[in-house]
């Protein structure tokens, strides 16, 4: 069945939580609709982990209706949101609703994400009054980055934490579907999660959230370097890829690869002929 909208929202009433992961191209994304994943998140994550930026700022809104295209079309089941980059809608109320529409209309997302609290409520509004459902991100933003001087927690002292609740229900009250908890002291998620009525879904948030998201390529330990706390590597494919590709390039060099199971056969009869004719 299609997850939508509804069918989230009935899982934040029920107690059954929203499972979330990024995919950013076909393949990933109908494994991910095979297994019952609930929703699947094109983030402007595709930057680093796909593109190799250092942050998601320099993600435009090309590389976002390409890569959602392509989940879009691998994803029968599962409910697609399309992450809305840097710039995209920041800059006035009619940037965003046409950027949003390019996401559903080319992209074919069920709906977008963009980051802010109090002072993107606009934006939400005039989205959601276009027929688009948007979902919310509050806490560590990671096109703030250079704001908040790096890649830090956030909700930590006592007016930090106040502003973020503000923060959850304006949007809340602006018409979010839903809102992104990332980075935040799980303890501040857990008081936000029972205010609001629409699903939170948690990245660094604890496991109040309503559900949680995963960039795909830490869980299943493709990246290298530093793991950030809240990921837990759910497999070692990496380590499994370099293994399937150094054995390539052994059997390769060695000749043992193709092996006559590998190859095609042609009667001896056509050969013959040939080495005839090359005499």
């Amino acid at each position: 069945m299609k997850n939508t909208v509804s069918t989230l929202l009935k899982q934040k009433q029920s107690g059954d939580k929203i499972t979330m992961l990024t995919a950013y191209d076909y393949t990933t994304a109908k494994i991910m609709d095979e297994c019952g994943v609930n929703a699947i998140l094109i983030g402007d994550s595709l930057g680093m982990v796909m593109l190799g930026y250092e942050n998601t700022l320099p993600v435009t809104m090309e590389d976002m209706i390409h890569h959602t295209a392509a989940v879009s079309r691998g994803a029968e089941n599962a409910f697609v949101v399309a992450d809305m980059p840097f710039m995209s809608y920041q800059v006035s109320v009619q940037d965003a609703v046409i950027n949003a529409g390019r996401l559903i209309k080319e992209g074919g997302a069920n709906a977008v994400k963009l980051e802010g609290g109090a002072e993107v409520c606009d934006q939400i509004r005039a989205i959601v009054n276009a027929s688009i459902p948007v979902v919310a991100h509050l806490g560590l933003t990671p096109q703030s980055v250079n704001a908040f001087g790096g890649f830090k927690v956030q909700g930590k002292s006592l007016d930090k934490a106040r502003k973020l609740i503000a923060d959850a229900l304006e949007i809340q009250e602006a018409g979010a579907c839903a809102v992104v908890l990332e980075g935040i002291p799980a303890k501040l998620a857990d008081i936000i999660t029972k205010k609001l009525f629409i699903p939170t879904i948690g990245i660094g948030a604890g496991n109040g959230c309503d559900g949680q998201v995963l960039v795909y390529q830490d869980m299943l330990g493709l990246t290298t370097g530093h793991t950030p706390k809240f990921v837990k590597r759910f497999a070692e494919v990496g380590a499994l890829m370099r293994q399937g590709i150094t054995d390539y390039i052994s059997e390769t060099k060695e000749g043992s690869f193709p092996a006559q199971e590998h190859t095609y056969a042609v009667d001896d009869d056509v050969i013959n002929e040939l080495m005839k004719e090359c005499d």
